[in-house]
């Protein structure tokens, strides 16, 4: 019996169908400017796993790839454009949107780039000015 917890998830749509297993390596959010314009909103929610943790199982087909830099391949559905992941081939990472992920428990433990807020938030996080230091960030702390 396979005891590894997976989450389904899926496009605005439903077109584009992913699956994924395991446990996040990180959760948070990012308040980088790219993000937030890419999620159109103040603050972008993530959900990192490694690479082979993350499986598109319907309608990959039909998914579309923008790559503004080369850390990160952001994905979306053709159909609906309703966004689905960006991967992070420089940190070995792909950010899943946990918004897309039916019934997966985020829980954030930091904020990333919280030096570009436009949005503060007082949850008593860790607030990164850019990155933890292990994912190639300065590792410097912000208060709320």
């Amino acid at each position: 019996m396979n005891s590894t917890k997976s989450h389904e998830g899926h496009c605005f749509c439903g077109a584009v169908e992913l699956l994924v297993s395991g446990e996040p390596e990180a959760m948070g959010y990012c308040h980088c400017e790219s993000c937030r314009h890419w999620s159109a909103g103040p603050v972008n929610a993530f959900s990192l796993w490694k690479p082979e943790a993350v499986q598109v199982t319907r309608g990959e087909e039909n998914t579309v790839t923008y790559q503004k830099t080369p850390q990160s391949h952001r994905k979306w559905c053709r159909t609906c454009g309703g966004h689905l992941l960006t991967e992070h081939p420089e940190l070995d990472l792909t950010d899943v949107y946990p918004a897309i992920l039916s019934e997966f428990p985020f829980s954030p433990g930091v904020h990333v780039h919280y030096q570009e807020t436009v949005l503060r938030i007082r949850d008593g996080l860790p607030k990164f000015r850019d990155l933890p230091e292990e994912i190639g960030g300065s590792g410097i702390s912000m208060a709320e």
